[in-house]
């Protein structure tokens, strides 16, 4: 049976209008590659994840996560850490800045996160993950959802045995990401495993890793049974694969839009971040945007050693000149940014 990705759903109260959620991912996700996100069709859009310590001690970078655009909606906004109390009080804050969703990290596998008993580790802790899910539960009013991985070594079931104390801890919705921690992003996503969770719990099951076209995302939604799925680092520079996944792009952008889109995500960048923290962050998403055979290889390494972003932009607009009249249309279709921005600090990740 072919699976529709652009039939709505719902997380609780929530209603997601496509089946397709743009991955929450560090030093990525941020507003205007969520905003994004959105144009290209995903359903919903998620946070990079934020310490839950850093908004308890007002950290004003890590309170920079926290700047939702109007334009975002549906948004979950995914938090860490590894103590119910603090994880909750986290939660009530990304609840009053605006989120509809409060996500919970249980699958990053990078060690700076597991070290601390949070993300992928908690795993290991059934009873004290199915404890913050509780604590967080019962602290807001919005949906909780969570993000798991299979477990911590290679081959583990453990999601199948953690997910339905989840949901019983009050989880509305789970995301699996089908490998292990230690296998990080190498091997393939066994989705026969999200399959089987979909089967144990009655809940919506969103299914993560390796959906990176559209044939690959109706075929895990038909044979999964899950709900939705997530796109990550496919998308990371590209959302005309997100497109593509919708439905509402070929996904073989001309070097015209590629520039513009790329110059729209360096504007909106700029004003998220500012001039100084922008220039360094924006540097990765050079090559990603024009790989994969769309600019040779040494144009994108010259825009890298470029010192400002306005000299970024003048060398685009000179290997692309059409791409000025495609950003005027795409500007003119967008939200102006003061009328969708709350006033908060800058992201964390805008620091490099």
């Amino acid at each position: 049976m072919r699976a529709d990705l652009n039939t709505p759903w719902r997380i609780g109260s929530v209603e997601i209008p496509t089946r397709l959620v743009l991955a929450p991912m560090a030093g990525v996700s941020v507003q205007a590659f969520r905003r994004q996100g959105r144009r290209y069709g995903a359903g919903l859009v998620c946070s990079e994840m934020v310490s839950c310590a850093g908004l308890s001690h007002k950290n004003e970078r890590t309170l920079g996560y926290l700047r939702i655009g109007r334009d975002e909606h549906p948004l979950a906004v995914q938090i860490f850490g590894a103590e119910p109390r603090v994880m909750a009080e986290a939660a009530r804050m990304v609840e009053a800045a605006g989120a509809d969703l409060v996500d919970i990290n249980f699958g990053c596998p990078v060690r700076k996160v597991t070290k601390t008993g949070a993300g992928a580790s908690m795993l290991d802790e059934p009873a004290r993950a199915a404890a913050i899910v509780e604590s967080v539960a019962q602290a807001v009013d919005v949906p909780v959802c969570v993000k798991l991985r299979r477990g911590v070594p290679n081959g583990s079931r453990t999601a199948l045995e953690v997910g339905p104390m989840l949901v019983q801890a009050g989880a509305s919705s789970i995301t699996l990401h089908p490998r292990s921690a230690q296998q990080m992003y190498t091997g393939t996503a066994d989705h026969s495993l999200t399959a089987e969770l979909v089967e144990l719990v009655d809940i919506p099951v969103v299914a993560s890793g390796d959906i990176t076209s559209r044939e690959r995302a109706e075929s895990v939604l038909a044979e999964t049974g899950c709900a939705a799925v997530m796109v990550g680092r496919a998308a990371q520079g590209n959302p005309w694969a997100v497109g593509e996944i919708a439905g509402i792009v070929d996904g073989h952008p001309s070097r015209e839009e590629v520039v513009a889109e790329l110059l729209l995500f360096m504007r909106d960048t700029v004003l998220e971040m500012g001039e100084q923290r922008a220039t360094g962050f924006l540097k990765k998403f050079y090559g990603w945007y024009l790989g994969r055979g769309r600019f040779p290889k040494p144009f994108a390494n010259e825009l890298v050693r470029l010192a400002t972003v306005e000299a970024v932009e003048e060398r685009l607009l000179a290997a692309a000149p059409g791409a000025s009249e495609v950003l005027a249309g795409l500007e003119a279709d967008i939200p102006a940014l003061d009328d969708v921005v709350l006033d908060l600090p800058v992201s964390i990740y805008a620091g490099g």
